[in-house]
């Protein structure tokens, strides 16, 4: 796929899934008070920008040392997607990242990663390198633009649920679970095509 700077943002910004992310940044942190929360959120949200960075500058390197092709992680990036985006629109009672512990402080796992820097976010960020690694500034620019918002939306997670109430939030979240299945069935699609070529 022919991304642009902003495709690529709002695709981040979609497998990021923020605004899916506060029932479990309110769950996890419900016991902290309002400026701990905030510190956890912005420090939770510099590592993960700083882990997708990597996947993201690395995506080449790593997938050369593992033998595999672009095609291959482009297939494998759709149906983490799918599998993330069908869970969006049909969530569980452990919601979307399964069961987590609150008996400690949170520290990088689980907000970090699985909640933000998740396998479709990483998949996502070495698809956009290994396509395009001559944009890579454009993707590290976009990537910081995403993590800022991501932030932002969670760290203004309470007055967020007050305002909009949980119905509008759940709803607001189907709807980017929805464009999500459209992506990822258009990512495996350019996958197999790829794999096709390959073949012929």
């Amino acid at each position: 796929m022919d991304y642009t700077f902003a495709s690529a943002a709002i695709l981040m910004f979609l497998v990021i899934d923020p605004l899916g992310n506060i029932p479990l940044f309110s769950s996890i942190l419900k016991e902290y008070d309002l400026k701990r929360r905030r510190r956890i959120i912005i420090r939770e949200s510099i590592f993960s920008f700083f882990i997708l960075l990597a996947f993201m500058l690395g995506g080449k390197s790593f997938l050369r040392g593992m033998h595999l092709t672009e095609w291959s992680m482009q297939i494998g990036g759709a149906i983490v997607l799918f599998l993330i985006a069908i869970r969006m629109i049909f969530p569980s009672e452990q919601g979307i990242m399964g069961i987590v512990s609150t008996e400690h402080e949170p520290f990088i796992v689980p907000l970090s990663i699985p909640g933000m820097a998740g396998p479709s976010s990483m998949a996502t960020v070495m698809l956009l390198s290994a396509e395009a690694p001559e944009r890579k500034g454009e993707w590290v620019a976009a990537l910081a633009v995403v993590m800022t918002i991501t932030a932002f939306i969670l760290y203004s997670a309470d007055w967020i649920q007050r305002k909009l109430g949980h119905s509008f939030t759940v709803a607001l979240e189907r709807l980017m679970g929805m464009i999500l299945v459209a992506v990822s069935v258009q990512m495996l699609m350019n996958g197999l095509y790829a794999y096709y070529k390959a073949l012929v």
